[in-house]
């Protein structure tokens, strides 16, 4: 009895530790208020077709050669934050959020006024006196916020008036993935925040969101052999503990034993190596991903519906989220906002075209599933054709309508350029057709 009793607790223990430790899989995202949102339809949404993959034999071939380099400055730009000695952001990039809470009135989601005395707290937390004091490694241990000031507080323009309140809260500066290299400037001085420079973001962390990192964590970790994760909203757990919910856009390297890396944090604040498994080979995949017809419809559809997150807030994306996350798979590194990765690849001015022209431009320079077209303040990315029409695929708050509201679509939605166009409600002028200014080629 005693030797089948000890048989079974070896089984047993075997099965255990067989199956502990940290794990990828697939989950869905929590859902939450942003979920709650308007979401109009339009005339686009029904009469175009609305699966990437119907696009993807548009695509033009993109020479390995070319995504091997793109592939490279995108690694040596993530994991730019652990090769500075001093901070690298300009100055004029500095004190817009003090002067935006300073300037005119902030509010609350439900409308009443933040006090000065208040904001002020933020300020004085913010520790400005001693920016770039410690000049820090580390590494996010999990997704992440990162705020413009060190709160976890909201605050709005006046809610009442068209295109703010809820959601757009000038707190959240951008979101990043689980696995980001930082380069810490310096504390809070509650000790709660960091001041971090990431490679495609700054501002305000939590501390407990990240460790740091010893030269020989960044040895390890930094191997050159990367993947990237293909399948949105999966969850990284440790045994049974829920550690992160991890999007298209996180990197993970790949160990000698085709595991993958993922740094930890101990009760000191430093970074830790551990291995994960996954449950599905298929959530994964090297970096670049090939640049398939495939693999652009496949990844694209990931991002299909999913609602609008601005500043990545909620565990969901605004425009430039979606667009840099979804060309990071194949190796394209783009910054945080849509101004910013207007500039990063090669730029066609089609500003002051007529309508039809810029539409003809469009189709015949853009390339589609790896072309972006900008207007300021909104960033989309080109798929292709249909029946003469350039299609887009963009994270879109909405459509101006002539009496300066927004019809809400609050989502990832598959259009032509002329969103609305059915509509006489819907304002000429401010049709993205007659507002894009730039085809930004990779």
């Amino acid at each position: 009895m005693y030797k089948k009793l000890t048989l079974t607790f070896l089984l047993i223990s075997s099965f255990s530790t067989l199956h502990a430790g940290y794990m990828l899989k697939e989950s869905t995202r929590t859902k939450s208020k942003i979920d709650r949102m308007p979401k109009n339809k339009i005339a686009d949404m029904k009469n175009i077709p609305q699966d990437p993959a119907y696009y993807a034999d548009q695509i033009k071939p993109f020479a390995k050669s070319k995504q091997k380099e793109l592939d490279e400055k995108f690694n040596e730009k993530y994991f730019k934050p652990w090769s500075l000695t001093s901070l690298d952001i300009p100055e004029k990039d500095f004190g817009w959020e003090i002067r935006f809470i300073t300037k005119k009135p902030i509010y609350r989601a439900k409308g009443s006024i933040i006090r000065a005395s208040i904001y002020n707290q933020w300020i004085a937390n913010a520790n400005y006196d001693n920016i770039d004091s410690k000049k820090y490694k580390a590494i996010t241990v999990r997704r992440t916020d990162v705020k413009s000031l060190p709160t976890s507080s909201a605050f709005f323009r006046d809610p009442k008036k068209t295109g703010e309140g809820f959601p757009f809260d000038y707190n959240q500066n951008s979101a990043l993935h689980i696995n980001i290299p930082l380069y810490i400037s310096h504390f809070s001085k509650d000790k709660k925040w960091a001041f971090v420079r990431a490679s495609y973001s700054f501002g305000w962390v939590k501390t407990s969101d990240l460790a740091l990192v010893s030269n020989d964590f960044i040895k390890t970790f930094k191997n050159d052999n990367y993947a990237m994760v293909i399948k949105d909203n999966l969850r990284l757990y440790n045994d049974t503990k829920d550690i992160s919910i991890v999007k298209i856009g996180a990197l993970f390297p790949i160990s000698d034993d085709q595991k993958y890396l993922v740094a930890s944090r101990d009760a000191k604040g430093r970074a830790h190596i551990e291995k994960v498994t996954v449950s599905n080979p298929n959530i994964i995949a090297k970096k670049p991903l090939p640049f398939t017809a495939k693999n652009v419809g496949m990844l694209a559809k990931e991002f299909y519906g999913e609602p609008y997150g601005w500043g990545g807030s909620y565990d969901c994306r605004d425009c430039s989220a979606t667009t840099r996350d979804f060309l990071g798979a194949f190796g394209i590194f783009l910054r945080r906002n849509s101004s910013k990765q207007a500039e990063d690849g090669n730029g066609i001015s089609i500003e002051g075209l007529a309508k039809a022209k810029k539409k003809q431009k469009i189709i015949k320079d853009a390339e589609p599933f790896r072309s972006l077209l900008y207007v300021p303040g909104h960033v989309v990315l080109y798929l292709g054709e249909y029946k003469g029409e350039p299609v887009i695929m963009h994270t879109y708050w909405g459509i101006r309508k002539k009496d300066r509201t927004k019809l809400i679509t609050a989502r990832t939605i598959i259009s032509s350029t002329e969103p609305g166009k059915e509509r006489a409600d819907i304002r000429e002028e401010s049709k993205l057709i007659n507002t894009l200014k730039t085809i930004v080629n990779f």
